[in-house]
C-alpha cells in the first residue's frame, strides 16, 4: 500500500496530533526522509478545494476543517461543546489563555466574579494546569493552558492564539475588554511547578487560593 495513504489513515485515526517521531516508529523500516516526503505530498493533496486540510498542531499533524468553514463548525461546537463547558468556563479559559501565568484572584478581578469552581472544572477537563506559585503573600497558584487546550482549539502553540475579538466571535459571546490588554509587567518571581512538587500534585479543589 502507498506510504502516503497509510500516513493519511494514521493522522486521521489518531485521537491527538501525531508527531513525525511517532510516524517513524510506527512505519519502520521506512526512512524519515521517505516519511517526510510522503507528508509533504499529502499536504499538497489537501491544498485542493474541499472541507479539510492537513495542519501542524501542538507539535504534530492533524486533519482539520478549513477556516472558511468555521461558521458552520461553530454551530456544531456551540450545539455540542457548550453543553460540556459553560459560558463562564469558556470565558475563564480564554482569560487564562491570554494572560497566563495568572492566579485565581487575578482571574476573578478580570471577570468580576469568583473563578474558584470554574478553574477546578477546567483542570478536570485537562484544559488548564498549575504551572507554579507566585512568590507573594499566600503563594497563590499560577495557572496556564495545556497541550489538550492547543488540540481542542487547533493551535500549534500559544503564538497562534487569534485576536481577542476573533475568539469572542468563535465562542459566541464578548470576552472582558481587559483580556486584550497587555499583561502588567512585574518583578515578582514565580516558582515553577515540578513533576513531584506540591503545585503539580495539588487537588483541583485546593488550586484556587
Amino acid at each position: 500500500m502507498e506510504l502516503k495513504a497509510i500516513i493519511e489513515a494514521l493522522i486521521f485515526a489518531s485521537p491527538e496530533p501525531i508527531t513525525t517521531k511517532t510516524l517513524v516508529r510506527l512505519l519502520e523500516p521506512e526512512t524519515p526522509d521517505a516519511i517526510a516526503e510522503a507528508i509533504e505530498a499529502l499536504r499538497a493533496d489537501y491544498e485542493r478545494p474541499g472541507g479539510l486540510q492537513l495542519v501542524e498542531v501542538a507539535g504534530g499533524y492533524q486533519i482539520v476543517t478549513r477556516p472558511e468553514l468555521h461558521e458552520w463548525v461553530r454551530r456544531l461546537f456551540h450545539e455540542q461543546t457548550t453543553k460540556k463547558l459553560s459560558v463562564s468556563a469558556l470565558e475563564t479559559l480564554a482569560v487564562i489563555a491570554y494572560k497566563q501565568p495568572i492566579t485565581a484572584p487575578e482571574i476573578a478581578e478580570i471577570r468580576g466574579v469568583n473563578a474558584a469552581g470554574v478553574i477546578g472544572t477546567l483542570m478536570e477537563r485537562k484544559l488548564v494546569k498549575i504551572v507554579g506559585r507566585k512568590q507573594v503573600v499566600g503563594r497563590p497558584f499560577l495557572y496556564g493552558t495545556t497541550r489538550e487546550f492547543l488540540e481542542r482549539f487547533g493551535l500549534n502553540d500559544l503564538s497562534d492564539l487569534p485576536k481577542v475579538e476573533d475568539m469572542s466571535e468563535l465562542l459566541g459571546f464578548d470576552l472582558p475588554a481587559s483580556v486584550g490588554e497587555p499583561a502588567p509587567q512585574t518583578s515578582l518571581p514565580f516558582e515553577p511547578a515540578s513533576a513531584d512538587g506540591d503545585a503539580a500534585s495539588a487537588d483541583p479543589g485546593e488550586s484556587v487560593h
